[in-house]
């Protein structure tokens, strides 16, 4: 590598006691060693915040904030983004895993792209139980490790805008200066990755990694899990982020085609919604679809 240049993981736990140890160590283990910490605890219920002051016993260089109040991720993550240095930014879970050389590759892939403008390199994800299990790969890999059919690279938008394709948001390393000129993340949702994905690649070229980066655990109260519970306040807070992004995504598209896309993503969070019974959120859904029909 030509330069080596700073990290930093930003690592945000909530509820996550029984796994945030293993995660911070996954970070520490890194075959890449220009890297900076930065922990924070969302007021978690469990004991997350005295393992993580145990474990910082042996760690005192490392960053630690203890929200007094549960503030959700994108609070959390701005909070730690202001402190943070480095040149490249990680967005990891506490429960979640780094392989030990995830960052090695990832900053490889973007000294190595051909591509102009890269801002994010992501990459697969192995799913894992709560007993560190194999569940699956994110992205389907065949008998040889090799995935079959590959995400996209370059110019993403209308993919993540018509849902073309899934992206690995966890497996991810972000450009600082994605984040400086978006603006972090959108402290009004309830989750970021989505909007992320969408205000980036408008601006910025991606570069898809076909390997295994990191371990992603799947749990019963994990984020996937809740956009389709019924008659739930949280899922309605979720499905509400969604549709708010999707608004923002109609302000910044500048073609019909994209358009298009975005009338197929919009067809799918309809479908949620209505499994959800948010029927409240299913008529602004069809209003807004009728409305870029009409564009």
């Amino acid at each position: 590598m030509q330069n080596s240049p700073l990290v930093s993981i930003l690592c945000l736990s909530y509820n996550h006691a029984q796994f945030v140890e293993e995660s911070l160590n996954s970070v520490l283990s890194q075959t890449y060693k220009n890297i900076e910490l930065l922990i924070a605890d969302d007021c978690s219920s469990d004991n997350s915040k005295v393992v993580i002051e145990n474990w910082l016993k042996n760690h005192p260089e490392v960053i630690f904030i203890s929200n007094p109040t549960n503030i959700g991720n994108t609070k959390t993550f701005n909070k730690l983004l202001a402190l943070s240095k480095g040149e490249y930014i990680i967005d990891l879970a506490a429960d979640d895993v780094l392989l030990p050389d995830c960052i090695e590759k990832q900053l490889r892939a973007f000294e190595n792209s051909k591509l102009e403008n890269v801002g994010i390199v992501y990459g697969n994800a192995e799913i894992i139980s709560e007993n560190n299990e194999h569940l699956k790969y994110y992205y389907e890999t065949g008998d040889k490790g090799k995935i079959t059919h590959l995400p996209p690279s370059g110019d993403i938008y209308l993919s993540v805008l018509g849902q073309h394709h899934k992206i690995c948001s966890v497996s991810s390393i972000v450009k600082r200066e994605v984040y400086e000129k978006l603006g972090g993340y959108d402290e009004s949702l309830a989750y970021e990755d989505l909007d992320l994905w969408i205000r980036a690649s408008r601006v910025y070229s991606f570069e898809f990694v076909p390997e295994v980066l990191i371990q992603k655990r799947e749990l019963s109260t994990s984020l996937g899990s809740q956009f389709f519970v019924k008659n739930n306040a949280r899922t309605r807070k979720l499905n509400r982020s969604t549709y708010t992004i999707i608004r923002k995504a109609l302000r910044q598209n500048i073609s019909k085609a994209e358009n298009r896309a975005l009338l197929k993503r919009i067809h799918f969070e309809t479908a949620k919604v209505f499994k959800a019974y948010d029927f409240s959120l299913l008529a602004k859904y069809v209003i807004l679809e009728l409305k870029i029909r009409f564009l």
